[in-house]
């Protein structure tokens, strides 16, 4: 099984502070999504997967595209919120069509699985292709596999 990736690990997040939650609270979608890793993370507040997931879709619904992915995440895997794989797409793609490296790689994960859509090897394949030409490492290790065989 393919792992989703994700958590802005390459967005370098701003730490948590009273004026990351300012700003947030003001409806900064950088800052939401911000401390929505914060939160994930555990790093300057207590972690607390249900706070994430709140600042993630308000970073989210904003069009914030690492919000997004990290919203489909969440989903994919139940962090914070119920389970749900087709609400999990539904996030991944919207960050995925923006050109997000790592959600078209949890795209491609999505339909080589079968969670949240119908299992579409043809349109896997373009999502792996799609993160690897943007240079996404697991993207391109998957892809060599895939080649290789």
């Amino acid at each position: 099984m393919l792992a989703v990736s994700g958590w802005a690990e390459d967005a370098k997040p701003e730490s948590y502070s009273p004026e990351l939650v300012k700003k947030a609270e003001e409806g900064d979608a950088l800052a939401q999504r911000d401390l929505g890793v914060c939160y994930y993370k555990g790093k300057g507040v207590a972690k607390d997967e249900k706070e994430a997931a709140k600042w993630f879709a308000k970073s989210a619904e904003q069009g914030n595209a690492i919000g997004q992915r990290n919203l489909g995440v969440c989903y994919d895997k139940g962090i914070g919120v119920a389970q749900d794989y087709k609400e999990g797409v539904k996030w991944t793609r919207k960050a995925a069509e923006q050109g997000d490296a790592k959600a078209q790689f949890n795209l491609f994960a999505c339909y080589n699985r079968g969670d949240g859509v119908t299992q579409d090897y043809k349109e896997a394949m373009k999502w792996l292709i799609k993160s690897a030409e943007q240079g996404d490492a697991k993207a391109k290790e998957v892809l060599e596999k895939i080649k290789s065989k």
